[in-house]
């Protein structure tokens, strides 16, 4: 198979598994998202938060200290 992708299997199994229907159409703008969206949250994940201090009592009208 040419082009493919863990996002092209991972996405129309996920959709068929939760029981949706999707189109070529569909599927496509869903892949875009994914390649929009991904990058940023395995950054994300990856972000090392060892040597952070957690707030305490954080007021969240307000912007972080």
């Amino acid at each position: 198979m040419e082009g493919t992708t863990q996002a092209d299997q991972f996405i129309p199994a996920g959709l068929a598994a939760l029981g949706i229907e999707a189109d070529e159409v569909d599927l496509a703008v869903i892949g875009a998202v994914h390649q929009l969206l991904w990058p940023p949250i395995v950054e994300l994940l990856a972000f090392d938060t060892a040597g952070l201090e957690p707030e305490r009592c954080p007021d969240l009208s307000k912007a972080p200290r």
